[in-house]
């Protein structure tokens, strides 16, 4: 009965399936600026990529600065990467930076200075609705203001991940009651922040093509024991459910990891940066779950009964999901794409 009530939320997921997977694709811009001198900075400047795409994004610095020497290109799997010097007149703090082009670019921008003779780090979050910020003096910023920001990265990274939702969503659809359901998430939610833990900080590494086969492979999988728990069918994954969800769940935590990694973090923030992120996908994830189960209950108490169509309707959209996503992923890898 419980899961006769999900038509709005399939609906919903639907129409946002080509988005969830667009967007869970373009991860954050990344600027970094380190002091070289009282106004010379190296930049590193990371462009995302959207299927391939260059986006059109440009850092505008204050019409003092201006880059010197040549500009050093380098490709990465889902972005493009430039270096170079920034020689200004005067040091850039109080005075403000903005990015050309990101208010229709569906993503933000990570910004990071390092000042001149000091160990401090200031983390900014440059985003489309306020498309520049203004970096605080030394004295100003108190501590690791900015690292927060990752803490916002983890919520928008799970909640803009198709392929994560999809398999979040399947899970509650095979649990019977509310233990084994808080056993299942539990298990997954551990298992994931040990493989995003070891792979952010470099101890196991895998490579990106076949990592996105196995993470849409999965989804697939579930798509089919969400259907086979439908039609009175039973599985050992379906009998331990939560045994399933840990083994998904250190599969995909190696999916977040990559997403951190991309933001190129330095060692002496990694730890704390990894675990706001972390938090952030466990928030995500526990908002994605409580709203499914918050459906699930008000369509229950409003007594409302679904065609016996409709009712598989989340397990083959799951499933068909999955069947698209391993069919684009695996030519990808067999292609030599990232």
């Amino acid at each position: 009965m419980v899961r006769r009530c999900l038509l709005p939320l399939l609906l919903v997921a639907a129409l946002l399936l080509p988005r969830w997977a667009t967007a869970h694709d373009l991860f954050p811009g990344f600027l970094e600026l380190e002091a070289t001198g009282v106004s010379d900075y190296q930049m590193l400047w990371k462009l995302p990529l959207l299927q391939g795409r260059e986006l059109p994004l440009a850092p505008r610095f204050p019409d003092d600065c201006a880059l010197n020497g040549d500009l050093a290109t380098s490709r990465e799997a889902r972005a493009l990467v430039y270096r170079a010097q920034l020689r200004c007149r005067e040091p850039l703090e109080g005075r403000a930076i903005s990015i050309d082009g990101l208010g229709g670019a569906g993503t933000e921008v990570l910004l990071r200075v390092k000042p001149w003779q000091t160990d401090s780090l200031q983390t900014l979050l440059i985003q489309p609705e306020r498309p520049s910020a203004v970096i605080p003096s030394a004295s100003e910023a108190d501590g690791h203001p900015g690292v927060w920001s990752y803490l916002r990265l983890g919520i928008e990274h799970i909640l803009l991940g198709g392929d994560h939702l999809l398999l979040l969503l399947g899970l509650v659809l095979i649990v019977r009651d509310g233990w084994m359901l808080l056993k299942t998430v539990t298990a997954f939610t551990l298992a994931n922040s040990i493989t995003l833990s070891v792979s952010a900080v470099g101890i196991v590494q895998i490579p990106a093509a076949p990592l996105n086969a196995a993470i849409a492979l999965s989804i697939l999988f579930m798509g089919t024991e969400v259907v086979r728990f439908l039609r009175g069918r039973t599985s050992f994954t379906l009998r331990h459910p939560w045994l399933l969800a840990c083994g998904f769940g250190l599969l995909h935590g190696f999916g977040y990891a990559r997403g951190l990694a991309d933001l190129g973090l330095p060692h002496h923030e990694l730890l704390l940066a990894l675990l706001l992120f972390n938090v952030g996908i466990e928030i995500g994830q526990d908002l994605f779950v409580v709203l499914v189960l918050g459906l699930q209950r008000s369509f229950r108490q409003l007594q409302i009964r679904w065609p016996l169509w409709v009712q598989r309707l989340p397990a083959w959209a799951i499933g068909c999901a999955g069947a698209y996503w391993t069919i684009e992923t695996t030519l990808a890898m067999l292609s030599g794409g990232a």
